[in-house]
């Protein structure tokens, strides 16, 4: 596939314009082209598999993005996402869209041969597009994922932040920019630091639409303490607003009138300033008893009473996050230390409380999704955790992360440090509340489990007998299962029943959308029975839509025994009927 090359003619290495949108915009695609992988169920590595409702996916996130498309587009409230910065040090997304299964196992060591991770430097006239190269298609891929009312928050530093504008509004239209804050991620700067120290990081946020409504932040004591009620006003707080307006009289002559000071008599009329609010509207502050004129009623000018009743519940968000409001990386690292029995494995997590303003602001409900796809350590999904404990809500997260090789004595790759967090923070939180749910199912990205058509010119005959049977060597029911919900486009978590019927074990899935029976062998004497067990099944379950079975192709004895089973099936209503 061709790539982005700032070393072009027009780039003149230097990489000014970081390689235009158009260029940027071929690469999408590529990144639609269908997926050569799957996700195959990790149990033993999860918590609470039967239960949970989370993912945590252990992958390149290209890939994993785009095996996500069928089953979760459009359901994604909130997207965090903290991509690697562009430093100049190793860069760990060295994407190879013809093959990328192929690219993720080298880098991940799983097969021989492995390739090395590429150097980003400075000095590469294609130091920005590279990154680029990197972020735009799965920021293409993330906006198909999120709900109409949903919303994407980036972490970036200067040194992308004007492009990773640039293409967020090429991806989610320049209409839908909501805010670029600032975070300021650390409180001190050392005394050795040379030249204007940054400390503070941006987050871009984005909205899919104009249906995303941001969240309010919550009240403080500084802000409630500003409504009080000095006169024991039976509608509760209030606090004085300011009657005058800032046009000129001669600008707004409608509102220039006489207003009566009932408590002294003395007549107050506009000579430079116009009211506030127009005469009509005066009346019914009076006729209404909002108007204060004072503690002993003789203050010169009347104010507004606003009750704290009348103002929304909460505070309009702004784009300065200070470290006392959403958190530090110092504090971010010190709770890491703590989970982690004092070693924290992970140098630049991020805190919690950033987390939790980003729910906040993303208006998240308690019920709704979150997605991360550069996971790191985890902290989103901690953060969901945390916010479920406080409200009881059932939030969900996706969570995906490359298996990173990191130097570390305890861990093999960043992944596991992600699942490894993931369980230390349930425990704590269950420690506290043992009813919560703070389980987690984990997947791992594989090549597909139906083996490729791959003939050998040479010798066609060996080819086919070694297609005889679709399914590669060494995967289980389960692995073809998942798949098949990736291809249906039907959740992960969607509930799945097992039960033995003529000696074989039949699923269904979601209440008996789908039934599938993945035995490796279906013997011609037990189809009759197998058969009616499927059907008696789903008469039982009574789904109010069409259900599919699936079998493996090559369980049956001959194709007799196929045609048998699918016609038995048709005659009871069950149309769909599906092999592999």
């Amino acid at each position: 596939m061709q790539k982005i090359d700032a070393t072009s003619a027009e780039a003149q290495s230097a990489d000014p314009m970081v390689a235009n949108i158009e260029q940027l915009k071929a690469l999408f695609p590529d990144a639609l082209t269908p997926s050569t992988g799957t996700l195959r169920p990790c149990p033993n590595d999860s918590v609470d598999w039967d239960m949970s409702q989370n993912l945590m996916i252990e992958g390149d996130n290209l890939e994993v993005l785009k095996l996500l498309q069928k089953s979760y587009a459009g359901k994604v409230k909130v997207i965090y996402i903290d991509p690697p910065y562009n430093t100049g040090n190793d860069f760990v997304y060295p994407d190879n869209f013809q093959d990328n299964i192929k690219n993720y196992l080298e880098i991940t060591g799983q097969i021989q041969g492995g390739s090395k991770v590429s150097t980003n430097t400075e000095a590469s006239g294609r130091f920005h597009t590279d990154w680029l190269n990197m972020m735009y298609p799965r920021l293409k891929l993330a906006r198909t994922l999120l709900r109409e009312d949903g919303a994407i928050f980036i972490t970036a530093d200067d040194g992308e932040a004007a492009n990773l504008r640039l293409i967020c509004d090429d991806i989610f239209g320049e209409e839908n920019f909501r805010a670029c804050v600032s975070w300021q991620k650390k409180y001190a700067v050392s005394n050795n630091f040379k030249g204007i120290a940054s400390i503070r990081d941006v987050i871009l946020v984005y909205a899919k639409s104009p249906a995303f409504v941001n969240g309010f932040l919550p009240r403080d004591d500084e802000s409630r303490a500003r409504y009080q009620n000095p006169d024991n006003d039976p509608r509760g707080p209030w606090k004085p607003v300011d009657y005058w307006n800032m046009a000129s009289v001669e600008d707004r002559p409608n509102l220039v009138y006489e207003i009566v000071n009932p408590n002294t008599g003395t007549t107050i009329y506009p000579d430079r300033k116009a009211w506030k609010f127009a005469k009509e509207t005066h009346e019914k502050h009076e006729a209404e008893k909002r108007i204060w004129w004072g503690v002993g009623g003789t203050n010169s000018v009347p104010a507004l009473k606003l009750f704290l009743t009348d103002v929304r519940d909460g505070l309009i968000p702004h784009n300065w996050w200070p470290h006392e409001d959403a958190g530090h990386t110092d504090e971010a690292k010190k709770a890491l230390d703590r989970l982690f029995d004092g070693i924290a494995p992970f140098d630049t997590p991020k805190p919690l409380r950033l987390l939790k303003r980003i729910f906040q602001v993303g208006a998240l409900g308690p019920e709704d999704i979150v997605l991360d796809f550069f996971a790191g350590s985890g902290t989103t999904g901690h953060a969901v955790y945390e916010a479920n404990k406080e409200d009881d809500g059932r939030r969900r997260f996706i969570l995906v992360q490359l298996p990173e090789p990191i130097e570390t004595a305890s861990y093999a790759n960043i992944a596991k440090i992600t699942i490894d967090r993931l369980k230390r923070a349930g425990t704590a939180i269950r420690s506290e509340n043992a009813a919560m749910q703070c389980g987690f199912r984990v997947f791992r990205l594989d090549s597909s489990n139906i083996r490729a058509w791959n003939p050998q010119p040479e010798n066609l005959a060996q080819t086919l007998l070694d297609h005889q049977d679709h399914v590669l060597e060494g995967r289980h029911e389960a692995d073809i299962l998942y798949e098949l919900l990736l291809k249906f486009g039907l959740d992960l978590c969607v509930p799945v029943v097992r039960r033995a019927i003529a000696g074989k074990d039949v699923h269904t899935v979601g209440g008996g959308v789908l039934m599938a029976c993945l035995a490796a062998t279906i013997p011609v004497e037990v189809v009759e029975a197998l058969s009616s067990g499927i059907i008696a099944w789903r008469k039982e379950l009574a789904p109010v839509g069409e259900t599919i079975v699936v079998f493996r192709d090559s369980a049956f004895a001959d194709d007799v025994a196929k045609t048998n089973m699918a016609a038995i099936l048709e005659q009871s209503g069950i149309q769909t009927v599906r092999s592999l």
